[in-house]
């Protein structure tokens, strides 16, 4: 029985300096997060695509959890697959050595490139240099993981992406005791399944998740609680129904009690700070339900 072809780009990392591990993936295709990355924390990163094959993922994740190279559980995964031609997959392991293949009966265009700590791959694209932005761009970008997977994306959307046009998007990233609670390692875990925009849909979810649930703020991205912001914040409180007072631009124990209350109501405890500070994610957040009320 035919079934529907994922033609897809992605890229599959390990961050050096977090060790964390990851796979960012677009796709002409619903729900694409179900079927392409796969990660586990300390071991390595996999996307399966083309005519996938998911049972790629587990293996691949096992051999690797053993040591085995990328390169040589690329060869193990492909060499008893009748159809391999027709596969497509790119591999990280924990130690940052990453493999990718191509079959030759991928649609065009398809193809591959393998950096140093990275693999990205793609099928039925405009053209070679969608896989050639994405490297460009995650080598370039400064930030963390997160940043750098997103960026790649979006390069590649820029350069053409999928020949077919645009449906779903997914990010990825794990790391030890990073998920929710620290019971997982799902650090990072967000899909698009259907939109016109995926991936610019993907990155405004990934900054709500990032504001409610990670510990990733840059030092640097902090706002002074000078007496303009705090009658901003009293303004806007109020506008939102958390504060009945002067807007006197003295972060007072009303004032205080008021933003812990909206802060709270958003799940954005995580990004609460006690010293006369806030981080720009949680001002920016604040500033972005304003708008959304006007």
């Amino acid at each position: 029985m035919s079934r529907p072809h994922p033609a897809t780009f992605s890229i599959v990392a390990r961050d050096p300096k977090t060790k964390d591990l990851g796979v960012a993936v677009e796709s002409k295709f619903v729900a694409v997060g179900s079927v392409v990355p796969w990660a586990q924390s300390g071991v390595g990163a996999v996307a399966t695509q083309s005519y996938a094959n998911p049972a790629y993922a587990p293996k691949a994740l096992a051999l690797m959890r053993r040591g085995i190279a990328p390169k040589d559980v690329v060869k193990r995964l492909v060499e008893k697959d009748k159809d391999a031609g027709q596969r497509q997959v790119g591999l990280v392991d924990a130690r940052g050595r990453a493999a990718a293949f191509t079959g030759k009966e991928c649609f065009d265009w398809a193809g591959h490139v393998v950096g140093k700590g990275y693999a990205i791959q793609g099928n039925i694209l405009a053209g070679e240099d969608v896989i050639k932005s994405m490297a460009r761009a995650y080598e370039s970008t400064d930030g963390d993981l997160p940043v750098r997977l997103l960026a790649a994306l979006s390069a590649g959307q820029r350069a053409g992406g999928d020949r077919r046009g645009q449906q779903s998007a997914s990010l990825l990233i794990v790391r030890e005791d990073g998920g929710y609670g620290g019971f997982n390692d799902r650090w990072v875990d967000v899909r698009v399944d259907d939109h016109p925009a995926p991936i610019e849909e993907l990155i405004r979810i990934f900054n709500i998740y990032d504001v409610t649930l990670l510990s990733r703020d840059d030092p640097k991205d902090v706002v002074e609680l000078t007496r303009d912001v705090v009658r901003e914040i009293q303004s806007g409180l109020a506008r939102l129904g958390f504060y009945e007072g002067p807007t006197s631009g003295k972060f007072d124990t009303k004032t205080k009690a008021a933003f812990k209350a909206w802060v709270e109501v958003n799940n954005y405890e995580n990004k609460l700070r006690r010293d006369g500070k806030l981080w720009g994610s949680v001002y920016r957040a604040f500033r972005a339900a304003l708008g959304s009320r006007s």
